[in-house]
């Protein structure tokens, strides 16, 4: 039997949130209400989500010697992930960045710097770490290293999923080996130069043969093709304080809804649910939640669907 549940490989970082009344117009100027440390990453953040949802989840990416990196650590250890894989990396400042939350709306504005010396050595990664999994979780930044996990994953019969948001040189080495891409909103028209996001989604699971194609739509939920359908989730309507971190809790709790054989339709709607919860608190872990409050929400919330989406998902499922 395996030993974890998910494995993730990629980005964790230490953020400082700054909190504005608005954000300011161009070369103005506004006072922050509210300044504090707050742990994410794309990669960790999903791996906290796991945990909180009862996986036996392990991370495996390189942390910083500096205090954001030991604020990292700290904050990771007591969440129940594992980390004895995990590239503890000497005289190198950990990923940070200065996120400017908009507390008229939730949304944010980042500013981020990931320093060379943070790279994932992918020689450190071997085949026990990844075939000890049920599942693997990668993001796009360390390509190399993220190619080598999946590749070691599909050797194995272990699905892949994957979070991209923008192009990285060599990417093109990790998409052969993943059953699951889930990116923003505006990868797939970038990969592939197609401007119909839907047909955009069908040439990446076409080319590549992955099982499902997806993008999230932030305010507007999230999209999937699966086996020739679109599958289209509308958004929770919440009281939203900080949009940070909702695309990596979205991933986790994905990871999640596969691993227990959800239909699609209702992971992408488990998903949705997480990434809203997640945005009704400060900081990219700060409204991850267990499933009794992911199933209340569910229940209870309004949805903020896209009208022309659903409607496009709902023609293209049925030619």
């Amino acid at each position: 039997m395996p030993q974890f549940d998910v494995v993730g490989v990629g980005l964790n970082a230490t953020d400082t949130l700054l909190i504005v009344p608005h954000f300011p117009a161009y070369a103005g100027k506004v006072p922050f209400q509210e300044e504090m440390l707050s742990p994410g990453g794309q990669v960790a953040s999903a791996m906290v989500a796991c945990a909180r949802l009862g996986l036996r989840a392990k991370y495996i990416g390189a942390i910083g010697d500096d205090e954001r990196g030991r604020i990292q650590m700290e904050s990771l250890r007591g969440t129940g992930v594992n980390l004895d894989d995990v590239q503890l990396c000497p005289n190198c400042p950990n990923q940070s960045a200065y996120i400017i939350i908009d507390r008229s709306t939730g949304e944010r504005t980042v500013l981020w710097r990931h320093d060379d010396c943070l790279r994932i050595d992918p020689e450190r990664i071997t085949p026990e770490q990844i075939s000890n999994a049920r599942m693997l979780h990668v993001d796009g930044y360390d390509t190399a290293a993220a190619a080598r996990a999946a590749s070691l994953a599909r050797k194995h019969a272990i699905p892949v999923t994957v979070d991209v948001d923008t192009i990285y040189h060599g990417f093109d080495r990790v998409l052969p080996n993943v059953d699951y891409l889930v990116a923003s909103s505006e990868f797939p028209t970038a990969w592939t130069g197609v401007s119909d996001p839907f047909r955009a989604l069908e040439a990446i699971q076409e080319e590549y043969g992955m099982k499902v194609a997806a993008m999230t739509l932030g305010a507007h939920g999230s999209l999937a093709r699966e086996c020739g359908r679109y599958h289209y989730s509308p958004a929770f309507v919440v009281n939203c304080l900080d949009t940070t971190g909702a695309g990596d809790v979205f991933h986790g709790a994905f990871c999640y809804a596969v691993l227990q054989g959800m239909p699609m339709p209702d992971a992408l709607e488990f998903s949705n649910a997480m990434a809203a919860l997640n945005c009704t608190a400060l900081g990219a872990r700060g409204g991850i939640r267990g499933l009794d409050d992911v199933r209340v929400l569910m229940s209870r919330a309004e949805r903020r669907a896209h009208p022309e989406i659903a409607a496009r998902a709902a023609e293209d499922s049925r030619t």
